[in-house]
C-alpha cells in the first residue's frame, strides 16, 4: 500500500506516536532510540557523531514540548509529510517540524525529520 492513499485521520495517528517518540528521545539525548524508526536510507545518512554534537549541545534539541499541533499533509509519491507546530519547554516561540513517512518493508517508516 501507497501511504498517500491512507485518510488524513490514519495518517496522522500513525505520524503523532512516531513524532512524539523522536521529541522524547532527542529530550534524553538517546540517539540509538531516536533513529529506530528510520529508514534505512535515513538512517545510513545520518552521522551518528553529528547527531551526538546536535542533543548535546542544542538547547532547542534537548527541550521539545510534548505540546505540538499538526498543521497539514502533504502528499508526494510515495511519501506524506506531516507538519508540525512544535513548542520547547526552554525557549519562547514556536517552531516547523517535518516528518516525512513512507513504507519500507511493508512497515511504516521516517524518510526525513526537521526542526525549523
Amino acid at each position: 500500500m501507497n501511504i498517500i492513499e491512507k485518510t488524513d485521520e490514519e495518517i496522522l495517528a500513525l505520524a503523532r506516536p512516531l513524532w512524539l517518540d523522536l521529541v522524547k528521545y532527542s529530550n534524553e539525548g538517546k540517539y540509538g532510540d531516536f533513529a529506530r524508526n528510520f529508514s534505512s536510507t535515513l538512517a545510513r545518512a545520518i552521522d551518528q557523531v553529528v547527531a551526538g554534537h546536535q542533543f548535546a549541545n542544542s538547547e532547542l534539541a534537548r527541550n521539545l514540548s510534548n505540546e505540538i499541533d499538526s498543521l497539514g499533509i502533504i502528499r508526494r509519491g510515495e511519501h506524506v509529510t506531516v507538519l508540525y507546530r512544535q513548542r520547547s519547554t526552554k525557549k519562547p516561540g514556536e517552531w516547523l517540524g517535518r516528518l516525512v513517512l513512507g513504507y519500507e518493508d511493508g512497515k511504516v517508516r521516517i524518510f526525513g525529520a526537521s526542526i525549523f
